[in-house]
């Protein structure tokens, strides 16, 4: 029996497909994904979301059809899934941490260890820069028994693209615990990397001293240390330009993140700012996780045995819809207490799903 999911749902864009086709592959389910990105400018599959369901269809071995730029329906038939080493290019700025954001729950139950690269975009707009991922949903990831290495060989911005990440994970986990995240305990320290390739050092700088001097005039006072990542011009490997800035706060049972990019014609001053703004919102809120870690680790409890419980910085549209689609795949149970805009409280008995 083949399940409709309504792709004009909620947000209405990608999120659903990656996370529709993630659930299929893991659940054996066939999925039928319609009104894909209805509430996007230009509805219908991307490059990215193309190479997102391709290497999903490759690793679980999956029948595809509707599969081509602009489709707006695809069928989605899972097989088993596999382990071993694949690449996969998305041939243009698209983002790589998206594409991740698809195979990452699907490699956990690799029968076997199992290595993916990517080549895209790791810091683009619309989309988790590659330092948040590796600071701070791998971090909650481990949390849950999912431990995995990820390796950023060279790193792509808009419009180029050209970034290359290695994912391998030498024991899937075929499951995960649930978890508890309530509160946060003490705020430990900040931590952060400031990058910039094919620009001057002083990019990096800027971005870092602006950050920090936010954070310290907002009266944080525990220890902050930025990194500062940045190529000799005649060294520099990648296509660029491109910066930005991630940082997290680190306290006794969470992380906290917050990043901005670099674009033409934005002062590096302006990009530090943005990214400690974004930290400082998220800390003032009092919850567990920020906005974006709140709906990323979603699916994740849902496949968990177990209850888990989090609280979020804020219930966005993002959220949303994976709570709904969670339901709808899974068949779970999920008590929401909140609304859209503002923080959160989430409790999801998890479909216990195990290999």
């Amino acid at each position: 029996m083949t399940l409709i999911i309504d792709g004009s749902f909620g947000e209405g864009g990608g999120q659903i497909l990656r996370t529709s086709v993630a659930l299929s592959c893991i659940t054996g389910k066939e999925v039928k994904v319609v009104n894909i990105r209805a509430k996007r400018p230009e509805p219908g599959l991307k490059r990215q979301h193309m190479t997102a369901i391709q290497a999903a269809a490759v690793i679980c071995s999956a029948e595809v059809s509707g599969l081509r730029l602009g489709s707006t329906t695809i069928t989605f038939r899972p097989g088993d899934i596999r382990y071993g080493n694949f690449k996969f290019d998305i041939g243009t700025a698209g983002s790589v941490t998206l594409v991740l954001q698809t195979l990452l729950p699907i490699m956990a139950y690799s029968k076997g260890p199992i290595t993916v690269e990517i080549r895209g975009g790791t810091d683009v707009p619309w989309s988790p820069p590659i330092d948040y991922v590796r600071n701070v949903i791998r971090y909650h990831l481990n949390l849950l028994g999912y431990s995995f290495n990820l390796d950023l060989i060279r790193r792509g911005h808009y419009p180029r693209g050209g970034g290359l990440v290695r994912v391998s994970v030498d024991r899937p986990p075929r499951g995960f615990n649930s978890i508890k995240l309530i509160d946060r305990g003490s705020l430990r320290e900040i931590k952060g990397r400031s990058h910039c390739v094919r620009l001057p050092k002083h990019v990096a700088e800027r971005q870092a001293k602006a950050a920090e001097s936010l954070l310290r005039r907002e009266g944080v006072n525990v220890p902050i240390s930025i990194e500062l990542e940045w190529y000799k011009q005649s060294k520099d490997p990648h296509l660029g330009p491109g910066s930005g800035i991630v940082l997290w706060a680190i306290y006794d049972k969470t992380i906290i993140g917050g990043d901005a990019l670099g674009a033409r014609g934005k002062r590096a001053e302006v990009v530090g700012e943005e990214a400690a703004t974004k930290l400082l919102k998220a800390m003032k809120s009092g919850m567990a996780l920020d906005k974006h870690m709140s709906d990323n680790i979603i699916p994740y409890i849902a496949l968990a045995k177990g209850t888990s419980i989090i609280t979020g910085e804020e219930l966005s549209m993002h959220a949303y819809t994976n709570i709904w689609l969670v339901k709808r795949i899974l068949g779970i149970e999920a008590k929401l207490e909140g609304e859209l805009g503002k923080p959160f409280k989430l409790e999801i008995k998890g479909a216990g799903i195990e290999f």
